[in-house]
């Protein structure tokens, strides 16, 4: 077992160190800034990625490419992913990360007994983010696959992210999340699913949320349950939090883009390293 892990952490490593320079040398990013004129003329920026390769190839005609809609966490700018994004850029994506609160909009608030304690006004106005981000895509980048994209999201950006899946499920490949904690899961096997779960004395998902072991075997749901703090999640957290999560997700893509799916493995060792930054709000106690 100590081997294995020895191993994974290893590759992992070596992951680290080709994304880094696939990032510094392939990847292209770029913000661009959209308004709403449906919303007030509601500002929706959007961080994208893509290897510049593979938009040459799509600007030429030649290729479309897949696309994934990265969502960040409350409080969080949606900058603060771009060791995810660069995985899927350097698999050939066009990673879209759009900015869904401002410093305009009231506070998330808590409200027990209501849908999903309160949040769904922020998670309904993340979904319209999305698709409004999505139509000012197609004009910018019109040689990519917009009707059916990934969805991706840490906490916050993971509750839209599954959200938008059960409400739009024609639209969406596969859903990525990392420690979501409101909203269920989809259990009804269209799409695979793979979520990184915390072990975070504070960040507790809702009861109902993550499924038991045989319904996530059943419906193509990969969950792994790590050692990492609620806000490691990000940029800022530690490196081989960042590094194990992106071969684990590299192999998830690898797997499921070339239809051949296997589990990923669902334990990694606890950290030792400190937490992360401590998050601007707490969740309700269950």
């Amino acid at each position: 077992m100590k081997r294995g892990i020895a191993i994974l952490v290893l590759v992992c490593a070596a992951l680290v160190v080709g994304y880094f320079t696939v990032s510094k040398w392939a990847i292209r990013h770029e913000t661009l800034a959209f308004h709403d004129a449906a919303r007030n003329n509601r500002l929706v920026a959007v961080d994208i990625a893509v290897r510049r390769d593979k938009e040459m190839q799509a600007n030429a005609g030649m290729i479309k490419l897949p696309v994934a809609i990265l969502n960040h966490g409350n409080t969080v700018k949606n900058t603060e992913y771009s060791f995810l994004a660069n995985v899927f850029a350097a698999r050939g994506y066009l990673a879209i990360s759009p900015q869904h609160d401002l410093p305009t909009d009231p506070p998330m608030v808590t409200r027990v007994g209501e849908p999903y304690v309160g949040r769904l006004p922020q998670i309904e106005r993340g979904v319209a983010n999305i698709h409004f981000a999505i139509d000012e895509m197609k004009k910018v980048q019109p040689n990519a696959d917009y009707s059916r994209v990934t969805m991706v999201g840490h906490s916050m950006g993971g509750d839209i992210s599954m959200y938008f899946a059960r409400e739009f499920p024609d639209q969406v490949h596969k859903v990525v999340t990392l420690d979501n904690l409101r909203v269920p899961f989809i259990t009804d096997g269209k799409f695979k699913i793979l979520s990184f779960r915390s072990k975070d004395p504070v960040f507790k998902a809702d009861p109902g949320v993550v499924p038991d072991e045989d319904v996530c075997e059943k419906s193509g749901i990969t969950v792994v349950n790590t050692g990492f703090q609620h806000n490691e999640m990000r940029d800022t957290g530690p490196e081989n939090v960042k590094s194990t999560i992106q071969g684990m997700l590299d192999k998830f893509l690898s797997d499921s883009d070339n239809s051949e799916v296997t589990s990923v493995p669902t334990k990694v060792p606890d950290l030792k390293d400190a937490p992360g930054p401590v998050a601007m709000s707490r969740p309700a106690a269950n």
